[in-house]
């Protein structure tokens, strides 16, 4: 019987726990995330993102990893004040398994409208945002002069 108790004690020991699925909880967190930019806060703004975390800009060369999107963000930072996005509205899907959850949000920010994407995943018992994508959002008749504009 004392075999089975340790047994079971092991098993238990080993198993991640199920993350919540709180989409009040997430909406926290991305929001925290857009708050800490506002405020300059590199420690929070960073903290809350994965050491494999991706960024993809709004700029044709822009994807950088965490590192270098730090180096590239800290003068912004160091100023005291990054950027200010507002969220309009946010959508979000989860994996099977619930570690993985995925979201678009809709933004209004210093370029107008714009959209980021993001995938948070669970790891050591906490949310982490792992990637991130922003885009500037241009009405599809308005396609050809954007074009134009960006082959000048």
């Amino acid at each position: 019987m004392r075999l089975y108790f340790i047994l079971i004690f092991f098993l238990f020991s080993f198993v991640s726990p199920e993350p919540s699925i709180d989409k009040a909880e997430l909406d926290t967190i991305v929001d925290n995330w857009h708050l800490a930019a506002s405020k300059a806060d590199f420690d929070s703004y960073f903290g809350l993102m994965n050491d494999q975390f991706v960024f993809l800009g709004t700029a044709p060369g822009e994807r950088w990893n965490k590192m270098e999107f730090a180096e590239f963000s800290k003068p912004y930072f160091d100023k005291g004040k990054a950027w200010d996005f507002k969220v309009i509205d946010r959508s979000w899907v989860f994996s099977k398994n619930k570690k993985m959850a995925w979201f678009d949000e809709n933004l209004d920010t210093w370029m107008k409208d714009c959209r980021g994407s993001g995938i948070m995943v669970y790891e050591r018992g906490e949310w982490k945002l792992a990637y991130y994508n922003l885009t500037v959002l241009i009405e599809n008749e308005k396609i050809q002069e954007f074009i134009q504009l960006r082959e000048k």
